[in-house]
C-alpha cells in the first residue's frame, strides 16, 4: 500500500466532526493523485504532526518553528520512507523532539487542520504522541527553542490550532 492509499484510508475512516475539511482533504487527494502527499505539489499538501503530550505531569512540548516564528506542534512533510500518515507524524515528532520511545495516542488522528505556508497550502493530519517517563527533549535544526508548556499556558504562546488540538487530545486521554 502506498502512502497516497494509506491517507485515503485513514481519512475515510476518520469521524472526528470535521466532516467538511475530511472531504476537503478527500478530494485533494483525488484531485492530485500520490502527488497530493509530497512538498512539489504546490497546489497544496498533506502534512503530519504530532504534539507531544506527558499526561504524568500535565504538559505538553512546543516548538518554536523556525521559518513561522511560532509555538506549534512537531510536524511536517511526508518522507518517501514514510509507509503510512501516522509514521510520518511519529518521525517527525521524534526528529523535532529529540525524544526516543514516543508513542502515538491510539485511534488514529486527533484533528485536521487547513492552513496557508510559505510553501503552500497545508492539510495537516494531526495525531498525539505520548512522551515516555523520564523524556528529555533535545532541540533540532528545525526550531529556534523547544519548551515543555503546562496544559493551561498553552494559549497564550500558541494559536487556536495548536489549542483545538490540545484540548481534542486531552479529551481522548
Amino acid at each position: 500500500m502506498s502512502l497516497h492509499e494509506d491517507a485515503v484510508l485513514v481519512l475515510k475512516a476518520y469521524e472526528d466532526g470535521q466532516d467538511e475539511l475530511r472531504r476537503t482533504y478527500l478530494d485533494h487527494l483525488a484531485a492530485h493523485g500520490p502527488d497530493a502527499m509530497w512538498k512539489s505539489c504546490t497546489a497544496g499538501h498533506l502534512t503530519a504532526s504530532a504534539l507531544v503530550v506527558d499526561p504524568e505531569r500535565g504538559r505538553v512540548l512546543l516548538t518554536l518553528h523556525r521559518k513561522l516564528r511560532m509555538w506549534l506542534q512537531m510536524g511536517g512533510h511526508c518522507e518517501p520512507g514514510d509507509a503510512v500518515l501516522a509514521q510520518a507524524a511519529l518521525r517527525e515528532a521524534t526528529e523535532e523532539s529529540g525524544i526516543a520511545g514516543l508513542s502515538l495516542l491510539p485511534g488514529g488522528p486527533v484533528r485536521l487542520d487547513r492552513h496557508a505556508t510559505p510553501c503552500a497550502w497545508h492539510l495537516d493530519v494531526q495525531y498525539a504522541a505520548l512522551a515516555p517517563a523520564g523524556a528529555v527533549e533535545a532541540i533540532s535544526d528545525e526550531s529556534l527553542d523547544l519548551r515543555w508548556f503546562p496544559y493551561d499556558e498553552v494559549a497564550g504562546v500558541a494559536d487556536d490550532s495548536v489549542v483545538r488540538l490540545m484540548e481534542r487530545t486531552l479529551a481522548r486521554l
